[in-house]
């Protein structure tokens, strides 16, 4: 099948874009209100979006507590959201008045950030401390009514890992088995039992693709 997204209709239940596009990690932010209010958040339109230096991104439909905690305070964290914490991150997803402080609601625990005065989820594998940057309102945003979509992107500033997720200096994200949003109502679990290791190629000097299959530690 073919659709117009514009001005046509797939004619399915539920729209597959995000189905098609998946797997996508969960950005579980947390944030604080000039309040003291702490919120929390899980997003699967996130991702980091750049390394040197680092970068992550987020977005929003409606301004959202996350959103205005964001702009407002300067700052916001990432936690790593994991198999083991489905259910307090799921939890946190409901729509709750802005004087509602998830981590409670969920019985989180949680830490302050060592870089950023925004709190991160405590039994996290990882969590990153970010400095908000800018937002960028898409296309038919309207900020007197809340309402569009709103990209917040942010300066990670500081990382914590658990040592325990450390292996022969790698992070083992297998280990930590983060949990991706498919479509629909569906999650999966990326863990050892589908991850896989290979370098990427190089050339030979007849321009030819050689396969290196054990990576090195180089990045190409």
């Amino acid at each position: 099948m073919h659709y117009d997204c514009i001005n046509g209709s797939h004619g399915l239940p539920h729209d597959p874009f995000k189905a098609i596009v998946a797997p996508r990690p969960i950005g579980w932010i947390g944030s604080k209100g000039k309040s003291g209010i702490q919120n929390l958040a899980p997003y699967s339109y996130f991702n980091a979006v750049a390394d040197k230096p680092h970068f992550i991104m987020f977005s929003s439909v409606g301004i959202k507590d996350s959103v205005k905690n964001s702009e407002e305070t300067g700052v916001f964290t990432f936690s790593l959201a994991t198999e083991k914490l489905f259910d307090a991150m799921n939890g946190s997803s409901v729509q709750a008045a802005y004087n509602v402080d998830e981590f409670k609601l969920t019985n989180l625990a949680y830490s302050q950030g060592k870089y950023v005065d925004a709190p991160y989820v405590k039994d996290s594998p990882a969590a990153l401390e970010c400095k908000y940057w800018k937002t960028i309102d898409m296309p038919g945003a309207n900020r007197s009514k809340g309402t569009g979509t709103y990209v917040i992107l942010g300066q990670v500033v500081g990382i914590f890992i658990n040592d325990s997720f450390i292996k022969e200096g790698l992070f083992d994200a297998s280990e930590a088995r983060p949990l991706v949003r498919l479509g629909y109502m569906n999650y999966g679990v990326v863990g050892k039992e589908n991850t896989f290791t290979k370098n990427r190629p190089q050339l030979d000097k007849e321009g030819n693709l050689m396969e290196i299959n054990e990576w090195d530690g180089k990045y190409r």
